[in-house]
């Protein structure tokens, strides 16, 4: 990419029920550049709303249905969750996505390099049955925000080294509240880029998916989303490492006033 892009998680929502083109206005009034495609439940989206999201020139990703866990005891439901972030890539290369992102499985108690092994064999089937169809979207297991699920940063940046077309999410808050308020510094921020960059090469610095909100968090991890002014989320120091890195991509924020903070922080970021 050529700039760094903020965008919002889903249809602004300014646009009420309004769908996409609504969205899509609101976000031309706003100043912003693009949304992330949310398949929550499942990987649908009508006819109507293909052809409008097809049709922009804002940047657009995908985040795979929430029922996915590629480490599950049940083999149909592995088996579902594979088929779920396939048929998410499949939609977001359709309709001119930049990459997709998903929650990819749970540890359920099990060694974590037993757990890296499942997880990694089931992204090699994912990305094998892509390649057959010359779908290049990049795949990015995201940064979780519990210990009990699998992908922290190390993890998800071991598994990017493997497959030519997966790089990570990395979700800033996930990070801040899977580790109960630490990875919140400007120093925090630029290990982060430093470590991508080391070990995946310019092209994930080129190419980041990011996630941003406030979060609120205890022992065990991320508790809910917050507005960013209502939250501890150094998102400041944040924005200023990714100028200092000259991070290209996208920031999707996952506020619950998506646009609101995705505008805050595009302000922020430009004021620079």
């Amino acid at each position: 990419m050529d700039k760094l892009n903020f965008i919002t998680a889903g249809v602004p929502l300014r646009a009420g029920n309004k769908g996409y083109e609504a969205g899509f206005k609101v976000l031309d009034d706003m100043g912003l550049d693009g949304l992330e495609l949310e398949f929550v439940r499942g990987v649908r989206i009508s006819d109507k709303s293909r052809e409008v999201v097809g049709a922009t020139t804002k940047v657009i990703t995908a985040h795979a249905p929430f029922y996915v866990n590629l480490n599950a005891r049940e083999e149909d439901k592995v088996d579902a969750s594979i088929q779920r972030i396939i048929e998410t890539a499949q939609t977001a290369n359709e309709l001119g996505g930049f990459s997709i992102t998903f929650h990819a499985g749970f540890y359920l108690g099990m060694d974590k390099e037993s757990v890296y092994k499942q997880i990694r064999d089931k992204i090699e089937i994912i990305t094998t049955e892509l390649k057959k169809v010359n779908n290049k979207i990049w795949i990015r297991p995201e940064t979780t925000g519990k210990a009990t699920q699998w992908g922290d940063l190390g993890e998800i940046v071991r598994l990017s080294k493997e497959f030519e077309t997966v790089l990570p999410c990395v979700d800033f808050s996930h990070l801040h509240a899977r580790y109960n308020g630490i990875s919140n510094t400007y120093d925090e921020f630029a290990k982060i880029f430093e470590t991508i960059g080391n070990e995946l090469g310019q092209i994930a610095l080129d190419n980041f998916h990011a996630h941003i909100a406030g979060i609120e968090y205890g022992a065990k991890g991320e508790k809910k989303h917050l507005n960013l002014e209502e939250s501890d989320m150094n998102y400041k120091d944040l924005l200023k490492a990714f100028k200092d890195f000259n991070i290209k991509g996208a920031i999707v924020c996952e506020s619950p006033n998506i646009e609101d903070d995705a505008k805050l922080m595009k302000e922020y970021y430009l004021s620079l």
